[in-house]
């Protein structure tokens, strides 16, 4: 689907857009071999649950409704693409970069271009509806397909970047599930309560459940933004290469907001125009107010924002690590990001510290939960219960994360392992090095170089050691 190009595709001149329209152009062959191809899996006896074809359906149909899709295009509002794409052109024309003729005529291309695409989505649509009322539903993870196991196994080798099997990391997720429980037991008792229960049951007092609004959304960015500038501050005595780029929090586009959805970042361009930017969900139930720090950590500073800004920067190391990324080391250090955070004394209380192992145990729940449902035959409910009563996730997360973990075997343990990895080999460093070990190098010699396999991580921080010893 085109929605991709939205917010991410970056338009500096007329070059720019005019590679924007062709690749909207371009979109009606890509849908066509996504049916083809689908259709092909479906023949091999590897079906999208229901839920995911339903989402399909209410997706292509939003995306194609409004102007120009409607009849002539007048009288409706713009959609997602056609808004997206005038925003760009009338921001170089602001901008004096584009003639005003010359922009409306890429326009008039643009307008065609995007309408062309509805009869593509009316095929996406029409396949859709054809496959829902036999679509599976409840257990449908990757013990069902054919094949199954070896391809789950494949997707965790995949994922994580080691030869972990399906029933290790379902441990690995059972024992720290356990040693975070017992750590926030620890902070809650340093908070003056008697343990986890009681301080999350005094936090949702203090912080009853209530839908977010305009206020609420206004102060949540504000707040997000002001902490992220903190953090930044903050990185000096822990890091030699620092972030470059601007970095802002800004809500979800409304054309994929959803309540519960899970914030993201997105890399700065390579010349810096466009920022590096969090997106975060705004619509639904608002969280306890103290987990917003640990979520800029992780996809902000030092987390994503800043990964991807040092990342596109890469000079003199293999492109592909500027370009690509490896999910275990990524969100790996994402995760050792919020550790970060409370090495570095961000957090403004102990409710934020809190917060932070709140995060990491539903992360320890994601090993449990996806081994559950691909390995373990766990059906969709199963894994939404656990998700919700032992990893904490309201309700709608749950869903949304499940069905996520359904739809992307093996993704969701690449969090988890990836931390637990870069810790090992920072306490190994660490020993090994003694009154040698120097942090700012060593975080550079992580995230300096682009993404990398952690296998590849442990071999460059041994010879890291040997060098410095």
């Amino acid at each position: 689907m085109p929605d991709f190009l939205i917010n991410t595709h970056t338009v500096a001149d007329a070059t720019d857009l005019k590679n924007y329209i062709a690749r909207v152009r371009g979109m009606p062959a890509v849908l066509d071999m996504a049916i083809a191809r689908t259709k092909a899996s479906e023949a091999a006896g590897v079906r999208a649950p229901k839920f995911q074809i339903e989402s399909i359906i209410a997706g292509a149909t939003q995306l194609t409704s409004g102007a120009p899709f409607g009849a002539n295009g007048t009288g409706a509002p713009d959609a997602a693409l056609w808004a997206d794409v005038k925003a760009k052109t009338e921001k170089l024309v602001a901008a004096g970069t584009l003639p005003r003729a010359e922009a409306d005529a890429l326009l008039a291309e643009a307008r065609t271009a995007i309408a062309d695409l509805k009869p593509a989505y009316g095929r996406v649509i029409d396949w859709a509806k054809g496959a829902l009322a036999t679509a599976p539903s409840g257990k449908v993870g990757a013990v069902t397909l054919p094949n199954g196991a070896a391809y789950y196994a494949a997707a965790l080798k995949l994922n994580t970047t080691t030869d972990l099997t399906a029933d290790q990391i379902h441990a690995i997720g059972r024992k720290e599930v356990a040693r975070i429980e017992a750590e926030q037991d620890a902070l809650a008792q340093k908070a003056g309560v008697k343990d986890r229960h009681a301080y999350y049951a005094q936090r949702a007092q203090q912080f009853p459940a209530k839908p977010f609004d305009e206020a609420s959304r206004e102060a949540y960015l504000k707040e997000a933004n002001r902490f992220v500038g903190h953090v930044r501050g903050l990185l000096g005595p822990y890091f030699g290469t620092l972030p470059a780029y601007g970095i802002e929090v800004v809500r979800e586009p409304s054309f994929s907001e959803v309540a519960g959805g899970a914030a993201h970042a997105s890399a700065p361009s390579p010349d810096g125009k466009r920022p590096a930017r969090t997106y975060v969900h705004l619509v639904g139930t608002q969280k306890d107010p103290a987990s917003l720090y640990t979520l800029m950590c992780h996809e902000a500073v030092p987390g994503h924002n800043m990964q991807g800004d040092i990342q596109v920067r890469q000079k003199g190391g293999p492109k592909f690590r500027a370009v690509t990324g490896y999910i275990a080391f990524g969100e790996g250090w994402g995760l050792y990001a919020e550790a970060m955070c409370a090495e570095m004394q961000a957090f403004p209380d102990i409710a934020a510290d809190f917060m932070r192992l709140d995060a990491e145990l539903f992360r320890a729940a994601r090993l449990v939960t996806d081994t559950g449902i691909h390995a373990l035959g766990w059906t969709e409910e199963e894994a939404v219960k656990y998700l919700n009563e032992t990893g904490r996730a309201p309700p709608e997360m749950a869903r949304s994360e499940v069905r996520r973990y359904i739809t992307l075997p093996g993704q969701a343990t690449g969090y988890k392992i990836g931390m637990l990895k870069i810790m090992e080999e920072r306490r190994k460093a660490e020993k090994a090095l003694g009154p040698k070990f120097d942090i700012k190098s060593f975080h550079d010699l992580l995230i300096a170089s682009g993404s990398q396999p952690l296998s590849i991580l442990e071999r460059r921080v041994d010879d890291w050691i040997a060098a410095r010893k």
